[in-house]
């Protein structure tokens, strides 16, 4: 007999925070970590709870093994996607409940990474599952989870952030870098951008987007010289100012009526990588923003 549905709900909600952060993790996807975990609960509710003596370990297993079946199809996806890939972009305030470690180099850090390689990181190193609970979720044995956890570990670690920028300083870069891209003020960008920047543009085939990462401050400068030239100079609204995925950047209101995200890598007090989202299908969960300024005009 399954214990009552109350039951079900109240011990599942203290662990839906995490198995998000989780599945998010392994997606790179707002809307399908959600589904994920809302199909977790179902498979919750529908089992006999009464003998399962770790919750956690056994929902961690079943979002786990959801994605990873999500996974086999998105690669073959990924592999026509059209112009870079980004993950979806996560806003400072719908990161209260997840860790700052979310920053989009470490995110598409993990995209590099097999669904094997990317799980067995995740469950060890980021959320502190022993190798025995991560070979029961990958069916597994626990010597190739850790060879599996260390190949992760090892390309992961070169994506890192090596230090977390001051939070004025990236608002002051933020604010700059606004200003010169949209007004195409040269002098300017050459003040804000390494030499080596690298720019990614990801409109899905969906927006125009440059269909493969910029490198070099004459390309990626050239991007923004173009797009100044094209709305003469005109400076988009700013829906939100903050962090985005642990890096700051900017939502703007795009000319299109549709919104997009701008993070910037910064280090040594130049911009290294400059992250754009255009996807729509990306930035469904920002749609507000974009409400709230029809009904501020």
């Amino acid at each position: 007999m399954l214990p009552p549905d109350g039951d079900a709900a109240d011990r599942f909600q203290p662990l839906r925070p995490g198995l998000v952060r989780l599945a998010y993790r392994m997606l790179g996807s707002i809307a399908e970590a959600e589904d994920v975990v809302q199909e977790t609960y179902i498979r919750w509710h529908q089992t006999d709870r009464s003998a399962i003596r770790e919750p956690g370990a056994f929902l961690s297993k079943t979002v786990t093994r959801l994605c990873l079946d999500i996974l086999k199809s998105a690669r073959v996806k990924r592999e026509t996607y059209i112009g870079p890939w980004l993950p979806e972009p996560v806003l400072e305030a719908e990161q209260e409940d997840m860790s700052e470690d979310l920053s989009l180099s470490l995110m598409m850090a993990l995209e590099r990474l097999s669904p094997l390689e990317r799980a067995a990181f995740l469950l060890h190193d980021v959320f502190g599952l022993g190798f025995d609970e991560v070979a029961t979720t990958l069916d597994r044995d626990p010597a190739a989870c850790r060879q599996l956890a260390a190949r992760a570990r090892k390309n992961v670690r070169a994506d890192r952030p090596r230090y977390a920028i001051d939070r004025d300083e990236g608002e002051r870069m933020t604010d700059a870098f606004f200003a010169a891209s949209r007004s195409g003020d040269l002098t300017a960008l050459r003040n804000l951008l390494a030499e080596n920047v690298v720019s990614y543009t990801d409109g899905g085939g969906i927006r125009n987007a440059a269909l493969n990462p910029l490198f070099g401050f004459r390309r990626v400068s050239g991007l923004f010289m173009g797009v100044a030239r094209k709305d003469e100079g005109q400076l988009p609204p700013v829906l939100y100012k903050g962090l985005i995925n642990g890096l700051p950047g900017f939502v703007t209101l795009e000319k299109d009526g549709m919104v997009q995200t701008t993070s910037l890598d910064i280090e040594d007090g130049r911009i290294v990588g400059v992250y754009i989202v255009r996807n729509p299908e990306k930035l469904r969960h920002l749609s507000d923003l974009a409400g709230a300024a029809d009904v501020a005009n």
